[in-house]
């Protein structure tokens, strides 16, 4: 009987032959158990040509990195291996080794359970016997690990080539640019300013947004305090604030008796900001000089004195006149500029390499690195490739400072860092949200309605800028393992959208998930697709699992970070580990059962986005969608399913000669 069962599952009518590579034990159990078998691929396929290197390299940046073995080639029985030509180990050495050995743990964990499973002698023979024949489905951590010629002839393939425009920092931010061709929404109102630091116009434009946002920042720094007292002197007030609200931790003064006042500061930034709401109303159109936010006060004083008082605690003057015309400039400005209400008041920004994921990078800098500035200023702490600085010449210098030879200033953006995110138990998180893509023309996607939230290590602080108070990378948190300040937060840092859910009822808003958050990642999900969409590789029968980074504001509406291929599957806690075999089993359900079987039951999965009359005449318009505020508002920004095409037939009629 076992015999004749193996000569039915081998045979071409079948078409039940599947090959793994990766860290994915739960997808090679759960296509056996479904009476497929496993072609393991040799060793030969995975050897890299010295002609193709270069190649290799530009997919590997197309790939995102999202994948956290992304530095990894794979052997044919599953297991991690090094890339061949390379001494780069397959994780990046992390400092203090004690604090890695979790991480190599967990790693050797996974490899043996897969050496286990791969042990069966049954299977063994069975990938034996089908060594000459093509798989039909594949699922591999990287598209260059494959013989090109095999891959063509495959029929179902989980990731897409040339995905540079979806999955890096830089592809990213370039492709959101163009979304004015796509959708009547402000990029503004979901994406926080981003700028590429290699492209000349950018770096001039990323220029003078730090310096109005300074001006903006120390507006809000002399509204700080009420009545006519000079700022930097008063007592913090007693929290009143409920768990998971924002507190902001003002750096003690260290401004002595004769410390300077800068009594004009506060009247350049009210100037600098008349003329940026000008130019936001659009009266400097016809305007042939440069831009009076440039020219209009000598912004390296500015500067410098706005550091005194932003980050060293020096005194501001401020008349009752002056209060008003700054609670009214900055009315204004709330009115114009979609992202004021995340910027707080320090000026952070944050650096990244283009196309890095977990924290990673070329830059020089490694974790608890500082760059004194003097006494009572925040340090730039820089992890190995992120760096959060809250000065211009340091985002400047930091962008040049690569010491690989290929490194160029090209490859970083910069980023306004959410300086008012939500926060749990006073500590920051962001959110892990899986989608899938079945096609691309017509873009069809799937949004997955769960998802898992990952926290820091220490209480939220911008006075202090730890990578174990900002960045939530699993990757990165890890190598924190000192005792949670606060007991509430999970040891694991990981917690589930129910758990999110639960704790959103208890502070009084249990409608802001489905009625704000999912319906803002979903629109920010859709118009990121939308945007890339004709410049990523499709392939028909290929599909691809997606996982975007969101950080909720105090407003509750989501803001969109990154979006990574191959998003890691390796399980951190409990609740990752139900989770992501959750994911994998919906996603075979859907890109397999679903082709014989439309109505099977997908699991978790809802059509997010169908594109309708792609490549024909006439198509269905798009049913109007209400944009998404910047503050609360409990709308829908997105239907559960659109149905959605472009219509390009102009109506009218002729115009005869009088």
């Amino acid at each position: 009987l076992r015999w004749g069962r193996l000569r039915w599952l081998l045979s071409p009518q079948e078409k039940k032959i599947f090959a793994v590579q990766g860290p994915y034990p739960v997808i090679r159990r759960l296509l056996r158990a479904r009476g497929w078998v496993e072609r393991k691929l040799p060793r030969k396929q995975l050897k890299q040509q010295p002609g193709n290197q270069k190649k290799q390299q530009v997919e590997k940046r197309a790939s995102g990195g999202g994948g956290e073995l992304g530095e990894a080639a794979l052997n044919p029985r599953g297991g991690a291996q090094p890339s061949l030509g390379t001494t780069e180990p397959l994780h990046h050495p992390q400092p203090h080794s004690k604090k890695n050995k979790g991480a190599g743990e967990d790693d050797k964990k996974e490899d043996k359970e897969q050496r286990n499973e791969d042990s069966d002698d049954i299977h063994d023979l069975m990938s034996f016997l089908v060594q000459d024949q093509v798989p039909n489905f594949l699922w591999t951590i990287r598209l260059s690990t494959i013989d090109q010629e095999l891959l063509q002839r495959i029929e179902v393939v989980n990731r897409y080539p040339r995905l540079h425009a979806l999955c890096t920092k830089e592809g990213l931010c370039q492709s959101l640019q163009n979304l004015s061709w796509f959708e009547q929404v402000d990029l503004n109102t979901f994406f926080p300013r981003c700028y590429r630091l290699g492209i000349m116009e950018e770096q001039e434009a990323f220029i003078e947004d730090f310096r109005l946002t300074a001006a903006r920042s120390l507006l809000k720094l002399a509204l700080e305090k009420v009545g006519d007292r000079p700022v930097g002197t008063e007592q913090p007030q007693k929290s009143n604030t409920m768990p998971g609200d924002h507190v902001c931790h003002p750096m003690p003064s260290t401004a002595g008796p004769g410390s300077p006042l800068y009594p004009h500061l506060v009247e350049e930034a009210l100037e600098v900001c008349e003329q940026h709401l000008g130019v936001l109303g659009h009266q400097d159109i016809d305007r042939e000089t440069p831009s009076p936010c440039r020219t209009c006060i000598a912004w390296d004083r500015f500067l410098q004195e706005y550091y005194h008082v932003a980050h060293e605690g020096a005194k501001l003057v401020l008349s009752r006149e002056q209060r008003e015309q700054c609670q009214d400039v900055l009315q204004r400005l709330g009115e114009q500029l979609p992202q004021l209400g995340i910027e707080g008041n320090l000026n952070v920004w944050i650096l990244k390499p283009s196309a890095k994921s977990r924290g990673r990078g070329k830059a020089g800098g490694s974790m608890g690195h500082t760059h004194p500035h003097g006494e009572g200023i925040p340090p730039s702490v820089c992890c190995p490739g992120i760096v959060c600085a809250t000065r211009l010449e340091e985002v400047l210098e930091q962008s040049r400072s690569c010491t690989a030879p290929s490194a160029r200033v090209c490859e970083w953006v910069v980023q306004k860092y959410v300086e008012q995110p939500l926060t749990i138990f006073d500590t920051k998180f962001d959110i892990r949200q899986w989608f899938v893509v079945t096609d691309w023309k017509p873009l069809t996607v799937w949004f997955y309605r769960d998802c898992y939230l990952r926290f820091c290590s220490q209480p939220f602080s911008l006075r202090r800028l730890e990578p174990a108070r900002h960045l939530c990378n699993v990757s990165v948190q890890k190598r924190y393992k000192t005792s949670q300040p606060d007991p509430r937060v999970p040891p694991d840092k990981i917690w589930s959208n129910k758990q999110f859910q639960a704790y959103l009822a208890r502070l009084g808003q249990a409608d802001a998930w489905h009625r704000v958050m999912v319906p803002g990642m979903k629109a920010a999900i859709l118009n990121a697709l939308r945007c890339a969409q004709d410049q990523v590789g499709s392939r028909k029968g290929s599909f691809e699992l997606f996982g975007a980074d969101f950080l909720i504001g105090e407003d509750c509406q989501p803001w969109l970070l990154e979006i990574n291929s191959c998003p890691t599957m390796s399980p951190s806690s409990a609740v990752t580990r139900r989770l992501c075999a959750n994911v994998q089993r919906d996603t075979l359900r859907l890109v397999l059962d679903r082709k014989d079987n439309p109505t099977c039951p997908i699991g978790a999965f809802e059509l997010l986005y169908k594109e309708v009359g792609w490549g024909l005449g006439a198509a269905i318009p798009q049913a109007p969608r209400a944009p998404i505020p910047p503050c609360v508002s409990l709308q829908a920004a997105v239907p559960t399913c659109l149905h959605v095409g472009l219509k390009l037939m102009v109506e009218g009629c002729s115009l005869k000669k009088p």
